[in-house]
């Protein structure tokens, strides 16, 4: 019998990939391809219109859009990450747990997360971020506190149906440990939709802390974050409309690139479309 070749990944795959990579590359460089620096002042270049010397003009302050989105594309993008990895992390965790030892410990943990759930993510991040004050940090703890339950039920359901699995029964029988088991066995058969529903929640976390931010109980003026940038924009948005569509747009666009591309990683990951391509 002929090995299979190897198969190859789709080339809108390859191609999201590589953009999205390249969004996170110019992120994390911002301060070295920012134009101009991003918090400076000049009240002879307040709300000038695109040009030659500021592509996407300046805002009400003389600060140039550019450098401003720029910069606040680390904040937004490598803040939604955090959140994720924190929110999946917690949430993996307690799904795992729940799933693993069933009876009162599924009874304590579920009923947790249905508390959490019963409100709106919004109106629960609004009312966190309220409480504990604003700022980044406590937009993203915000966040975290209402993202985390999606993680424990999908991580549940999967321990559930994997933990009966006979290579499971194998290892207890080998003696492995309860932590062994969750980590290196049941972890990375489950790991498939936490993984997809993590790069899915790219756009929804940044949108989320661009709303906390654009409500004033977010990112604090003058910090640069795409949805502080949006609502101080939008004061004026008759007289210089790009303060406010630029950020839009850009925020808009990479959502959309992150958006595309957990729809194809979920593609690439689930059985039935796995198999078609086979």
């Amino acid at each position: 019998m002929t090995a299979r070749p190897p198969r190859k990944l789709p080339r809108l795959f390859c191609i999201l990939a590589l953009l999205s990579g390249l969004v996170l590359a110019v992120s994390l460089c911002a301060a070295q391809l920012a134009p101009y620096d991003p918090y400076a002042t000049d009240p002879q270049l307040i709300l000038k219109a695109p040009s030659a010397a500021h592509w996407l003009g300046t805002d009400n302050y003389g600060r140039d859009i550019l450098s401003r989105i720029l910069a606040g594309g680390r904040t937004s993008i490598f803040a939604a990450l955090f959140i994720i990895l924190a929110a999946g992390s917690l949430g993996s965790l307690i799904g795992l747990l729940s799933g693993y030892y069933r009876g009162r410990m599924d009874i304590l943990l579920m009923r947790t997360t249905d508390i959490f759930q019963a409100f709106p993510d919004i109106v629960l991040a609004i009312a966190v971020a309220g409480i504990l004050g604003g700022g980044l940090t406590n937009a993203v703890l915000a966040l975290i506190a209402t993202t985390w339950t999606q993680y424990a039920r999908i991580a549940r359901s999967a321990t559930i149906a994997v933990k009966e699995e006979t290579y499971i029964h194998a290892a207890r029988l080998s003696g492995c440990s309860d932590a062994r088991i969750l980590l290196l066995h049941i972890l990375p058969n489950i790991a498939g939709p936490l993984v997809i529903t993590a790069i899915l929640h790219v756009s929804t976390m940044m949108m989320g802390l661009a709303g906390l931010s654009y409500l004033g109980i977010g990112v604090k003026i003058p910090e640069a974050e795409w949805g502080a940038m949006i609502s101080e924009g939008q004061k004026y948005l008759q007289q210089a409309p790009w303060a406010a569509l630029a950020p839009s747009g850009v925020m808009v666009a990479v959502m959309m690139l992150f958006n595309l591309f957990g729809d194809q990683v979920r593609d690439l990951l689930d059985p039935k479309t796995r198999e078609k391509r086979a």
